[in-house]
């Protein structure tokens, strides 16, 4: 367990759970508790002593629930999808990161290490709290927001390399990481849509601790544009993917039939010219053909002539 603790002298303390007394004991202190690999036990019992409702603590323990927001009658409760780890190529692993926002306390709650609350905790996290519980917590929001960016537009550069190869040097390896990056996006493309979904929420101005109008309005607006322009990212990207793969698909396509084109070609060829070997080519003692005495020759000349006859006909029709 984290805290940071601004007390009524805006006096900034950081320490652990000793510093939950101090802040109950001043009434003009604010708290920011960071829970994170606690035992689930002790976790409800201080966030109950907190005064967070029972139904939204049970939310939060709870391993897996999609985001969303709840307005009780001193806090606001936000199921966000926070990361765990996030990579160039979109390898994404998230968790749930639950924030209890009061008008003195702000309590986040994850079950691993997240970049955004360790950048915060390390760096402008008192000046936020400062203003308010809320200023903070959409700042942390704010913070992963921008780190799911960075790593969106770095990834656009890959994307534009990959189109490049496929175009170039196709093949079933680079199909598969296209398939791969797709997949990803769809899950991406989720967790954003929900995240609008809370900005959304937050905009309407019927929560309490979020009033439109006030001076939280501008950074409420400021977090949902982000969140738009990275489902409008994400939504771009997974139709380019798309189209990498009905691309290659095409290419593919035409490839095997041109391949087939030259082998009906080759078969049409020989057909006759089978036809006519096995024809002389028959056990039977009287063939007037065989007594002639340029038959061979002739038959390899009629034999040419067709061949080159059908491959005349054949580039006439633009086969080849």
């Amino acid at each position: 367990m984290r805290t940071l603790l601004i007390d009524g002298d805006n006096d900034v303390t950081y320490g652990g759970a000793e510093l939950v007394a101090r802040w109950k004991a001043d009434s003009n202190a604010r708290i920011w508790v960071d829970l994170c690999e606690q035992n689930d036990d002790a976790e409800r019992a201080l966030l109950e002593d907190m005064g967070c409702h029972a139904l939204a603590v049970t939310d939060a323990l709870r391993e897996r629930h999609p985001p969303k927001i709840e307005d009780f009658d001193d806090h606001v409760f936000i199921l966000y999808r926070g990361i765990k780890s996030f990579d160039d190529g979109l390898n994404h692993e998230g968790q749930n990161i639950s924030f209890f926002i009061g008008e003195r306390f702000l309590v986040t709650r994850h079950p691993h290490a997240a970049i955004s609350i360790d950048r915060m905790m390390k760096d402008g996290a008192a000046l936020q709290l400062k203003k308010s519980p809320a200023h903070l917590a959409l700042r942390i929001m704010h913070t992963s927001a921008g780190i799911y960016l960075d790593t969106v537009l770095a990834f656009e550069e890959r994307l534009v390399d990959l189109e490049d190869e496929l175009m170039e040097q196709g093949n079933d390896e680079l199909m598969k990481e296209v398939i791969g990056y797709k997949s990803r996006l769809v899950k991406l493309r989720r967790t954003f849509n929900y995240h609008q979904n809370i900005t959304d929420e937050l905009k309407t101005g019927e929560y309490s601790l979020f009033p439109e109008g006030s001076a939280i309005d501008h950074v409420v607006i400021d977090l949902h544009d982000r969140f738009e322009r990275l489902h409008s990212l994400i939504n771009m990207f997974y139709e380019l993917c798309g189209d990498l793969v009905d691309g290659y698909i095409s290419i593919t396509s035409h490839q095997l039939n041109s391949t087939m084109r030259v082998l009906t070609v080759i078969t049409a060829i020989f057909v006759p010219l089978s036809f006519l070997a096995g024809l002389y080519g028959m056990n039977f003692e009287y063939i007037p053909e065989l007594k002639v005495q340029y038959g061979y020759f002739i038959l390899l000349a009629v034999m040419f002539m067709l061949a080159g006859g059908l491959l005349w006909a054949f580039r006439r029709m633009r086969w080849l």
